[in-house]
């Protein structure tokens, strides 16, 4: 009897070390999961505050055809800085191509060469032509044919007097897995812009995924077999707890079974939520969750709702 009562002690002491071992272990990778995701908010934030970051944002003036003159001074069809020269000289558009003329004895430079005039490519080729002068720089933005000159103030107070942006908790709960349903599908999905532009973006197929034993569905833009996607998603907690006009998410592809992780701990603002000269995308229909996402970024305070 006592053998056998030495044996029973045994195996529920082993049980015992196996459940407090197997608690410390998931302790440990919340620990290092929660380390992780305040690494990736910090650069995040640091890429928020480079001088050319979304915070240093100082103008979106859109172009009429022919010339479009330049400068600090009131009298330009385009007004920058004070910071900047009082006419620095004009933005020529010709049937969608822009050029810029340079007025004698003002530095604008393009790389290190100094611009006297030359022809300007937009930001849909992928590499634009950006100008600079002091802490300013600016370059050709297209949207739709629409163009635009997005201007850059590496001086920006917007910079100075950033806070930095308040998070949810960071919970596993809110890492979620998630299948790519790819049948019956269109193979692009309507994108809504804040300047009442549409985009048709490729569409992959429905992300779905469970919430607290409910189905849900997001569907991403990227291709098949891409290694990453992108996410446009509003949730219940638009307007109150976080950006009212949603919030952008980055995840991983899927693997070879169709699966990868949604994880709502990295959702974060877009560049609307920090100034009005940003062009956003907004989160399509199909894409506003009726559901309070308490993860990831919340509104920011000093924002631009």
């Amino acid at each position: 009897m006592l053998k056998i009562s030495i044996n029973s002690n045994l195996v529920i002491l082993a049980a015992v070390c196996a459940i407090v071992l197997s608690s410390i272990s998931v302790l440990a990778q919340s620990d290092k999961y929660i380390a992780d995701i305040e690494q990736w908010h910090k650069k995040r934030i640091d890429r928020l505050k480079q001088p050319d970051g979304w915070l240093s944002l100082a103008g979106l003036f859109w172009l009429k055809e022919g010339e479009n003159s330049f400068g600090s001074d009131a009298g330009n069809d385009i007004r920058f800085p004070q910071s900047a020269p009082a006419f620095i000289g004009a933005l020529i558009l010709d049937d969608g191509v822009v050029t810029v003329s340079v007025n004698k004895n003002i530095s604008v430079m393009h790389n290190d060469d100094q611009v006297t005039e030359l022809t300007l490519k937009t930001d849909k080729s992928g590499d634009p032509t950006i100008l600079k002068n002091g802490a300013l720089l600016w370059y050709i933005i297209d949207r739709d044919g629409k163009m635009g000159v997005r201007l850059k103030d590496a001086a920006s107070e917007n910079i100075s007097s950033f806070h930095g942006i308040d998070m949810f908790p960071v919970t596993l709960d809110w890492r979620v897995k998630a299948k790519l349903d790819t049948a019956n599908l269109p193979k692009t999905i309507k994108i809504p812009s804040v300047l009442g532009t549409t985009a048709f973006e490729p569409c992959p197929g429905a992300l779905v995924f469970e919430v607290g034993g409910d189905e849900f569905r997001l569907y991403p833009i990227g291709n098949l077999g891409d290694d990453s996607y992108f996410i446009i998603f509003a949730d219940e907690t638009n307007g109150h707890e976080s950006y009212g006009a949603g919030r952008f998410l980055y995840i991983d592809g899927v693997d070879g079974g169709g699966e990868t992780f949604i994880d709502f701990n990295k959702a974060y603002n877009p560049p609307c939520a920090f100034t009005p000269y940003a062009t956003c995308p907004l989160p399509p229909r199909k894409n506003r969750l009726l559901l309070s996402v308490t993860a990831g970024e919340k509104a920011y305070a000093g924002g631009n709702e």
